[in-house]
């Protein structure tokens, strides 16, 4: 059985597929998601899982330029879609979520990267989010909220 965690990441990688695929808007496709699920998910689960996408979806212009920057050669559009949205959510993880270890996020990535596309994506998706994870800082609340000074 998968850990939560994991499960969560999965259902987010499927929730931003989803929205790429048809861009709804983001409560109209997590209902859909939810209801379309053979399982019931823990409520842990779904939200860790509705963290990342929402996260991902909300930071998505500024988690696009960091991934093009560290992906030497390669622009966003000609990524599979599977990397480029698992990439966005890691790096979402990495900037934004100082309570999940960057090790976990990247190994997490990569695990998902393995199941879900080509072969050698793992090694791919590895390469980018560990420069992203060595050069870019995470954002802290204090980043965002001029009072929190």
């Amino acid at each position: 059985m998968l850990r939560k965690r994991t499960q969560a990441r999965e259902c987010a990688l499927q929730i931003l597929y989803q929205y790429e695929m048809n861009p709804e808007p983001m409560p109209e496709i997590l209902k859909k998601f939810w209801s379309q699920q053979d399982e019931v998910f823990p409520e842990d689960v779904r939200d860790f899982a509705e963290k990342l996408a929402l996260g991902t979806v909300e930071h998505q212009a500024e988690i696009d330029k960091v991934v093009e920057r560290y992906a030497d050669n390669w622009e966003l559009s000609r990524m599979a879609m599977i990397d480029r949205n698992i990439m966005r959510f890691a790096t979402y993880e990495l900037l934004y979520l100082a309570d999940v270890p960057p090790k976990v996020t990247l190994n997490e990535a990569v695990n998902l990267a393995k199941k879900f596309s080509q072969e050698e994506s793992g090694k791919f998706v590895n390469g980018i989010l560990d420069k992203i994870n060595h050069t870019e800082k995470p954002k802290s609340p204090k980043d965002h909220d001029p009072s929190a000074a």
